[in-house]
């Protein structure tokens, strides 16, 4: 197999500097989207253990919360499943440039597609992530009762 000179590879590293990148940032997202669950569960286990030793009433706006906090907890699942999903379609774009060159094989439109997906991919994830950021604005509101009234 004939070996793809250094030159040729330079332009396939300089190209492949994107998607490198992209997964640095999807890395900052899901750190603190994996915050945010572990914080979410922790959350809820405090409220489920508060809500044994409170009479019904007090147990009926405790269980909204939780059922929040599960709501939210799926959002987020889906938002880190999604930015993982995202960071796995960048790797596999960056293989895929670099097999193109070595293998001087034209595959342009696999490329477009992965990045595609990709970036489809963290939109889902991001779209995600904003309705959980609503969901805990609508728990905090329920937790401090509605601050718009009296």
């Amino acid at each position: 197999m004939p070996t793809t000179p250094t030159r040729e590879l330079i332009p396939v590293l300089q190209v492949a500097i994107g998607p490198v990148i992209l997964i640095s940032g999807i890395g900052l997202l899901l750190l603190t989207l994996t915050n945010r669950f572990g914080r979410a569960v922790d959350r809820s286990r405090q409220l489920a253990h508060e809500m044994r030793d409170l009479p019904d009433s007090g147990r009926q706006r405790l269980a909204r919360q939780v059922e929040i906090l599960y709501r939210r907890a799926g959002l987020i699942r889906l938002s880190i499943i999604m930015a993982a999903g995202s960071v796995l379609l960048a790797s596999v774009l960056i293989i895929a440039l670099f097999l193109t060159a070595l293998l001087k094989l034209e595959v342009g439109l696999l490329i477009s597609l992965l990045f595609i997906a990709c970036m489809v991919s963290l939109i889902v994830s991001l779209v995600a992530f904003i309705r959980d950021i609503h969901l805990s604005l609508v728990a905090l509101k329920l937790e401090l009762g509605d601050p718009t009234k009296g």
